[in-house]
């Protein structure tokens, strides 16, 4: 799996990490090892590639960017992000969206990449709006959170044909 440098980011393949905080909504060492495997092979497959976010300057890890295949054959994919709580605010995954949307349109062929993030996540929204995703609706009760319960989530998606986002500046379109 590729390294992806962008604007003092390193985003490398999360096997290659020691430690990265468990995205999990549970503390079970068993649970979080069933988790891991299940995405070992995922690169091999095509069906995702996970990249852990780190500072340039000194490999500390800031987050993670996941895409991953909805249809691999359409072209078909979605972006998921983390950052830790002393990375945000920074443009940090604003900065690692951009460099794996970039890498899933001119190198893994992706044709539509969709962002789905919490209504209330308005830091999601901007990074979506920063990286070019346009909004296009809500997702009723469509995903699980940490505390057992289904959300609402704003859809945003981005084409390979849409026009390069500009920097990020400005006010996001309400999501």
């Amino acid at each position: 799996m590729p390294t992806l440098t962008y604007a003092r980011l390193n985003t490398l393949p999360l096997s290659q990490t020691p430690a990265v905080p468990n995205p999990l909504a549970t503390a079970d060492r068993g649970d979080a090892l069933t988790w891991l495997e299940s995405r070992d092979g995922d690169w091999g497959r095509g069906a995702g590639a996970f990249f852990a976010v780190l500072n340039a300057v000194d490999g500390v890890l800031l987050g993670s960017v996941t895409l991953r295949w909805v249809d691999r054959a359409d072209g078909l994919a979605m972006i998921g992000y983390w950052t830790l709580p002393a990375a945000r605010g920074r443009g940090v995954a604003t900065r690692a969206v951009r460099a794996v949307t970039d890498w899933a349109f001119r190198t893994a062929g992706a044709r539509r990449i969709e962002i789905a993030h919490a209504v209330d996540n308005e830091a999601s929204c901007r990074v979506a709006h920063h990286c070019g995703y346009l909004p296009e609706g809500t997702l009723r009760d469509s995903h699980r959170f940490g505390d057992g319960a289904y959300h609402d989530e704003h859809l945003h998606a981005r084409l390979a044909t849409d026009p390069e986002p500009a920097g990020p500046t400005g006010e996001p379109k309400a999501c």
